[in-house]
């Protein structure tokens, strides 16, 4: 018999360390995905590590073939900066590579019986505001509001929302009687910060950046302005979210897209914190212009109520407490 497992996709980048390190804890099989292999730390919590894509489906095939997959994590991606250097193999990556595995979901459904959850980590970059007065004015937007993304990885995520509700509509009509189904669930997610692991490639990194560049006792040079806000979180609430919305009762849930949220600073309020952390941390401001129109084109703050009032979000750390708790006691660790 096919042994039940939680499939990971994306297993080695950040949100992918804390998860499988978080999902181990629970005792239950993990088998990932992921174009490069897993740290050795990882390695060993997990009961199979496959290597190479997601867009490939006879690697999808050989886990259909071993495993009974029933709850997914799919953080394979290719992020917002790479993606718009490369906007095609973006497309591939994050359009048929979820589609490719919606579509195994499905299958695997099929196959035992089962509803497959089917969990995936969306963006702020689904966003698009003209201008900043518009930023400004606007304040913290709705899921359902300006939702005319700017970058292909925005573009990307929004539409795999899309093709997730369509699943999720599938399997609320046949849920009385289907042999298959394919429960999906997504957060769209803020910058995330990670004292834990080094950012790969979002446009929202020069926050991480700036923390791990002083620990080290290197300049940083920023690329957005001072004055640029948009909102973040701290990589433990993310992990967070995405375990308790898995757990969530079907019946409470009112969106399949949930915006989330924890604080929003300006890039000069994170460099405040750093440099009160580090003292000897220096950062220069070098504004990178299309870097900065996309996180212009971000709002400054969303509102996540439903969130909290569908399943119970309610993150743990706040901005001066992830700083002082969370950031700069395990960053400092890290360099020690």
């Amino acid at each position: 018999m096919r042994t039940p497992v939680t499939l990971v996709t994306g297993a080695s980048g950040e949100i992918g360390h804390g998860l499988i390190t978080r999902l181990a804890g629970t005792g239950r099989p993990i088998v990932t995905i992921d174009l490069a292999p897993l740290d050795p730390s990882l390695h060993r919590l997990v009961l199979r590590e496959f290597t190479g894509s997601i867009t490939d489906s006879t690697l999808l095939e050989r886990v259909l073939a071993e495993f009974e997959v029933d709850l997914i994590f799919h953080l394979a991606a290719l992020l917002s900066t790479r993606a718009e250097f490369t906007p095609i193999t973006a497309h591939h990556v994050n359009v048929d590579g979820t589609l490719t595995l919606l579509e195994f979901a499905q299958r695997e459904g099929e196959s035992h019986g089962r509803t497959v959850l089917f969990l995936y980590p969306s963006s702020v970059a689904a966003y698009g505001l003209p201008d900043l007065q518009t930023k400004a004015r606007v304040g913290r937007i709705r899921e359902d509001e300006w939702n005319t993304p700017r970058t292909m990885y925005g573009c990307n995520k929004l539409y795999c929302e899309h093709l997730g509700r369509y699943y999720a509509r599938f399997y609320k009509q046949l849920a009385a009687h289907a042999t298959g189904r394919v429960d999906f669930r997504s957060v769209r997610f803020p910058g995330l910060i990670s004292a834990v692991t080094m950012p790969a490639g979002g446009t929202s990194d020069y926050a991480p950046e700036m923390i791990h560049a002083a620990a080290r006792g290197e300049p940083y040079t920023c690329f957005v302005r001072p004055d640029t806000r948009i909102p973040f979180m701290a990589m433990p609430d993310a992990i967070s979210a995405l375990l308790d919305l898995a757990k969530a009762p079907r019946e409470n849930l009112t969106r399949t897209a949930y915006n989330l949220t924890a604080f929003s600073p300006t890039a000069q309020e994170i460099h405040d914190a750093v440099v009160a952390a580090f003292p000897g941390g220096v950062v220069q401001w070098t504004t990178d212009e299309k870097r900065q129109s996309i996180v212009d084109s971000w709002p400054q703050d969303v509102d996540d109520g439903a969130a909290r009032r569908d399943w119970g979000f309610a993150p743990v750390y706040d901005f001066s407490s992830a700083f002082e708790k969370y950031l700069i006691p395990n960053v400092r660790e890290r360099y020690r």
